[in-house]
């Protein structure tokens, strides 16, 4: 079974916060490219809040960036589609379906665009309440089930 993961969820994989047990206990993750992104933005934003230090900021983001530029077995840890002008096309319409920021859009016809060419990829990961609401609206389980009072990344 893949899992598609939101960046709210992959920063989980490189950051001890809330939720992160469950992600890293998720065998194989979808992600879109546009992940590359806002995963490097997360982690350096922790940075400027001084969540963490500059070392482990730029650490966890070498770590992030040589997971995502892998490209085969056994070194890829993600499958990444690329933002494709048909995915970009879906994330208008979802906009228009949807109260979902562009980023946010992208990533769900990203995961449309997953489940589409693999039919077991049903899951969706994510800890941004939105984004969760219209994912499952599009009919996929989620991971966490339920996100407590403070599973919300704030922006």
């Amino acid at each position: 079974m893949t899992v598609f993961a939101d960046s709210s969820a992959v920063v989980k994989l490189y950051v001890d916060e809330e939720g992160a047990a469950e992600i890293r206990a998720v065998p194989h993750i979808a992600v879109s490219a546009l992940t590359r992104v806002e995963v490097a933005a997360a982690i350096w934003r922790k940075r400027r809040a001084s969540e963490l230090s500059g070392q482990a900021a730029a650490l966890l983001n070498a770590r992030f960036d040589s997971d995502i530029a892998a490209e085969s077995p056994p070194a890829a840890r993600f499958d990444t589609l690329p933002v494709t002008e048909a995915i970009l096309r879906s994330a208008a319409e979802v906009t228009a379906m949807r109260a979902l920021r562009a980023y946010d859009a992208v990533q769900l016809a990203s995961a449309i665009a997953a489940r589409a060419a693999d039919p077991s990829c049903a899951t969706f990961a994510c800890f941004d309440r939105d984004l969760r609401e219209a994912a499952a609206a599009e009919g996929f389980r989620l991971v966490p089930a339920q996100l407590s009072a403070a599973g919300q990344i704030s922006r």
